[in-house]
């Protein structure tokens, strides 16, 4: 079951399908959570999502599992370098060159993070909108003024957890649940930020792995250092050695002839200067693949094919350098693509682009995948489009819609989309579908579609409003219900979606949350960029300041539709509280 969860994983990520690849690869550590692997797998689809905080963490648990495995370390200092932490990952990268001294991915990675730390060493710049509020000593000045902060500075793990905030304010978003850190924030912004009270006991954030703790597999495992080659004796070389280093020697001149030839369009000349090398030496697969390049050039696709095929089986024989075997396989799968006419033809050509992957990702080889992938779903549905038989196929998931069996009505929906996917009625039917499975990113996108199709098609903002009110993205919600207004103002169901926003988003300015609610909607709405240039914008600053010093002034900010917009926004987020 892992093996097969993983196999999904890499199929989603190589289609670029990085959302299902994480939920694949989470699915495959559950049924096998030793399993180094996949953590490696999944810090590297968080990272292509840029969540380089989830991808750092996946990326620890491999090396922790496996300190001996040098890509363990390539995870580790691309996440690293994601958060901008450079210097964890110039360390990062060199333990993974200390296992594997000549892996290029860890050189180019070392190269990339020193030259990026290297930049980073001018006046410094926080790429957290509130880096400059942890900088210097005024940080601690205005902790220890605030009676509300000045008791944590006798706790032990709040003050390393500012410290390593004011080391990099990226690091933020790793103690947002902590109250404390909440508190403090507040006194350093000068907004009173509600949390839990006093007497309540904190949640502390998880202990994060320290530095020392994360080397630690690495060190523990001794460095194997290469025994040197004996040197070769000055001795007569033998003639059979002789021979075929000069085969060698003539099969090179006449690979370079080849690609002289191959530059100046002259391909007959090129094939011939390639078999000639070919024959000389079949130790080099480079002289096949070049010459199915030409052959490539020239629409013989099946000479080609051929030359491909050659230079895997030989490629493998010889352990040749797996980027050789890739680029075999893109080629064989190339022209696979050129003599495609169904879409089963595409089947072959995207099997030899999957085989590709594996043996090197390369980024051509993925656009090659993608679009061979997108070519076969076009021509699949121009071969199964029938409007009719997509009617049926509704009509026969609705029936299981009002008997309650969901996945069944799924299927038959699906059945019809794909016999017509341009109905947008079968989008919002299977939207609602997911909705009452709980699959709530399958429903969004449905919705979405179903908007995208018809615009004017009120039961598509409908669908979406529900999905986002389930989510408890009640802002996002009230805007699609408003939206879905605009086209058929006295729609009930749109009204009464209206209603139940306003009433979560007053929830907070009433003070009827939960803490626990509070905490979670104050965690997710920090993490909003909006929130945060609200925060960090000095007029709302001071017109939070005004709210709770002058009454006067909060008077004339009232009559701003624009201030009061922003300030609705940080009640909905749990920041603020209007009393």
């Amino acid at each position: 079951m892992a093996d097969e969860a993983k196999a999904k994983g890499n199929a989603a990520f190589s289609a670029g399908n990085y959302d299902d690849a994480i939920r694949h690869f989470t699915t495959a550590i559950e049924l096998s959570p030793d399993n180094h692997v996949l953590y490696s797998n999944r810090s590297a689809a968080y990272a292509s999502l840029n969540q380089f905080t989830e991808a750092l963490s996946d990326a620890q648990k491999t090396v922790e599992l496996k300190p001996d495995w040098p890509k363990g370390y390539s995870r580790l200092g691309a996440a690293h370098s994601g958060l901008h932490n450079y210097s964890d990952a110039v360390s990062a990268y060199k333990k993974g060159l200390e296992l594997d001294p000549n892996n290029e991915g860890l050189q180019s990675g070392l190269k990339d993070a020193r030259s990026a730390a290297s930049k980073s060493r001018g006046p410094p710049s926080s790429s957290s909108p509130f880096g400059d509020m942890f900088s210097g000593p005024e940080m601690w000045a205005k902790l220890t003024a605030d009676p509300s902060t000045r008791p944590y500075l006798q706790q032990p793990d709040f003050v390393s957890m500012m410290q390593d905030i004011q080391k990099n304010p990226s690091n933020l978003n790793l103690y947002m649940k902590d109250q404390r850190v909440m508190q403090a924030l507040g006194a350093l912004l000068n907004v009173k930020i509600q949390t839990r009270s006093p007497g309540e006991d904190m949640d502390k954030p998880d202990a994060q792995p320290s530095a020392s703790d994360r080397k630690r597999p690495a060190e523990a495992e001794p460095v194997k250092e290469k025994e040197p080659e004996p040197e070769p004796e000055p001795m007569e070389i033998p003639e059979e050695e002789r021979e075929r280093r000069e085969r060698k020697a003539m099969a090179q001149k006449e690979k370079e002839a080849g690609n002289a030839a191959y530059k100046k369009k002259d391909f007959d000349t090129a094939i011939d200067h390639y078999s000639k090398a070919i024959e000389l030496d079949d130790e080099d697969i480079s002289f096949l693949t070049n010459r199915a390049a030409v052959y490539l050039e020239m629409g013989k696709y099946e000479e080609c094919i051929q030359d491909c095929d050659k230079a895997v089986e030989r490629g493998r024989e010889l352990r040749s350098d797996f980027k050789m075997v890739a680029r075999a396989l893109t080629r064989k799968g190339t022209a696979l693509v050129k003599l495609a006419k169904c879409s089963k033809d595409f089947e072959p050509a995207i099997e030899a682009f999957q085989k590709a992957l594996t043996e090197h990702r390369n980024p051509d080889t993925l656009k090659k995948l993608n679009d061979a992938e997108k070519a076969k779903k076009e021509l699949e549905q121009q071969e199964y489009f029938d409007p009719k038989l997509a009617d049926e196929e509704r009509e026969k998931g609705n029936e299981f819609f009002k008997e309650q069996k969901y996945p069944e009505a799924v299927r038959h929906y699906t059945e019809a989309l794909r016999r017509n996917p341009k109905d947008p009625r079968v989008y919002s039917n299977r939207a609602a579908c997911y909705t009452k499975l709980t699959a709530m990113p399958e429903a969004l996108k449905d919705a979405e579609k179903c908007i995208e199709l018809d615009p004017t098609f009120v039961k598509g903002y409908s669908r979406k409003g529900a999905v986002q009110f389930f989510m408890k993205e009640y802002d996002k919600a009230l805007e699609t219900y408003q939206e879905g207004l605009k086209h058929e103002p006295r729609n009930q169901e749109l009204l009464d979606g209206v209603r139940r926003c306003v009433e979560q988003v007053n929830k907070a300015s009433r003070g009827d949350l939960t803490p626990d609610e509070l905490k979670e909607r104050q965690a997710k709405g920090m993490q909003d960029p909006e929130i945060q240039n609200i925060l960090t914008d000095p007029v709302m600053r001071q017109v939070l300041m005004d709210f709770q010093e002058n009454p006067k002034a909060a008077q004339e900010h009232s009559r701003n539709p624009e201030v009061m917009s922003k300030i609705q926004k940080l009640v909905s987020a749990g920041i603020v509280q209007i009393k």
